[in-house]
């Protein structure tokens, strides 16, 4: 029996420090959050953006959103510049939370551009439900409600970049899946300013609308509506 623990020692030897690394590793593994970046600055070009100081995303263009990329969780420092350059237009630091979403959104005029940096929820929808959330990101619009053409109102009174005083504003609402015709409407009133008709929402999918370019404006930067899908 002696010669056979003494055989056996070394191979028990290698399994508890091959335990004890798995184990140091797990420890040490760095928490991460994950981060979709959108471009939503109507006037701005394409834009490069640094993760504490790191090229996580390159020529990111109006209207477009990236995918949701793996970082660090904890104090990050979020850089924006235009595509090739180090001529930073936005430079932000925010906490991110481990195991969390976020959206960043690159928002107003050029002249004005910074981040809205929000949370995401992706708690699946119930049987048959669709989340769907608005922003308001059209730098000269006023305040709006989006409504079932001819019917009630889903979002009421919204006005530009109002999530960043009210954290609530970034909720989703759980709505019945299915093809809708919306109107973007004057707040408080019935005067459409933009139909947006035929809006398909699949079933457990999750949404994010927000109002894009600018009232009065053409082409690329007229006033409009983008939809990104969340999941």
């Amino acid at each position: 029996m002696k010669r056979i623990l003494l055989h056996s020692l070394p191979l028990l030897l290698l399994i508890g420090f091959l335990t004890s690394c798995s184990k140091e590793d797990d420890v040490m593994a760095p928490a991460t959050a994950r981060v979709m970046v959108v471009h939503a600055s109507p006037n701005a070009p394409a834009v490069d953006v640094r993760v504490n100081n790191t090229v996580a995303l390159s020529n990111v263009a109006y209207p477009v959103n990236s995918a949701y990329t793996s970082i660090n969780a904890g104090s990050t420092n979020l850089k924006v510049s235009p595509a090739g350059s180090t001529n930073y237009v936005i430079d932000a630091t925010v906490d991110l939370k481990s195991n969390m979403n976020y959206s960043v959104f690159a928002i107003d005029s050029v002249s004005k551009i910074k981040a809205a940096v929000v949370m995401d929820d992706l708690t699946a929808p119930a049987t048959g439900k669709v989340h769907v959330r608005f922003f308001h990101f059209s730098p000269n619009a006023p305040a709006v409600d989006i409504a079932v053409t001819g019917g009630p109102v889903v979002f009421s009174n919204r006005m530009f970049n109002d999530q960043a005083t009210n954290a609530s504003l970034s909720n989703f609402t759980p709505l019945d899946a299915g093809t809708y015709n919306l109107e973007v409407r004057l707040a408080g009133t019935n005067t459409v300013v933009l139909a947006l008709p035929n809006v398909t929402l699949t079933a457990g999918k999750i949404y994010t609308v927000f109002a894009k370019g600018f009232a009065g404006g053409t082409g690329m930067q007229a006033l409009g509506a983008q939809i990104i899908v969340n999941n």
